[in-house]
């Protein structure tokens, strides 16, 4: 171990494996069966539990708590995994909790950008490439696919899923699956259009716009019944991202699933015809 690369004041657990290049700031407390890849850092008072495995070129700030017990009263002291993938940022006082079930994880993938308060509880699956801004809480068991952009200070029910490109106003209220491509807003949160600024950065145009933006009027904007909109779905393209949507909202009817959240323009009261919730 490169000990010029930690704090004297750091405190860490015997049976704690860390790469040699890893760097330490003072007063962090890295317990037993954690595990820290080549080149991560981890600041000041951050406090590393385990099991947990994080990878490579991590950054996490001051005050971060990683690898603690779920919040979760079924948690019966059962050894479960936090496990982080390579080159994310965790910022100041971001809590990511340890699975509840025996064997189990909580996983943040790869690249992703967990602002400041950030938390994610127990079972919570974070893909690639995720931004999270300030203040947000995950509850348990939710899923973030690929790119999903989540604004601040809003809360997230447990066993919601968030699609790939979605994009979450600030302060909305997420009680529902968000559609993949979508951008979400308000309380109660509808789908308010296309997630068209994220879908151009990430390089959709052309044909494959043009196709997500006739399932967008499929789905919001015509007469049809939830289970007619996502069958038509299959008649307006075959390109990936179509298809993607069309399995997210067929998926999201299933048992144990929330539900999609609905379009602007329906009442609440059509929100369980056209949308199975």
């Amino acid at each position: 171990m490169a000990t010029t690369l930690i704090h004297p004041t750091a405190v860490i657990h015997p049976g704690a494996q860390l790469h040699p290049t890893v760097q330490i700031g003072a007063y962090a407390v890295i317990g037993d069966n954690v595990k820290v890849g080549s080149q991560t850092k981890i600041g000041a008072h951050a406090v590393l539990e385990g099991p947990t495995e994080i990878g490579a070129r991590n950054q996490i700030f001051p005050g971060a708590a990683i690898g603690l017990e779920p919040q979760d009263l079924k948690y019966d002291g059962a050894p479960s995994w936090v496990r982080i993938g390579d080159d994310n940022r965790i910022r100041e006082y971001v809590t990511i909790n340890r699975a509840t079930g025996a064997g189990e994880a909580t996983v943040i993938g790869d690249r992703n950008l967990l602002m400041a308060y950030v938390h994610v509880a127990h079972n919570c699956v974070l893909e690639n490439s995720v931004i999270i801004a300030n203040g947000v809480a995950l509850a348990g068991h939710v899923h973030i696919e690929t790119k999903a952009t989540i604004g601040g200070v809003l809360g997230i029910h447990q066993f919601v899923h968030i699609g790939r490109l979605a994009m979450v106003g600030g302060m909305s209220r997420i009680d529902r699956d968000v559609p993949p491509y979508m951008l979400v807003e308000g309380n109660p949160a509808r789908v308010r259009s296309l997630n068209l600024v994220g879908l151009k950065r990430a390089g959709i145009n052309g044909e494959s716009l043009g196709d997500l933006k006739k399932a967008f009027r499929m789905l919001y904007h015509s007469d049809y019944t939830f289970n007619q909109a996502v069958e038509q779905l299959h008649r307006i393209s075959d390109h990936e991202q179509v298809q993607h949507l069309r399995l997210f909202l067929e998926r999201s009817q299933l048992p144990g699933r929330r539900g999609s959240i609905s379009g602007r323009r329906f009442h609440h009261s059509q929100d369980t015809e056209k949308f199975g919730v």
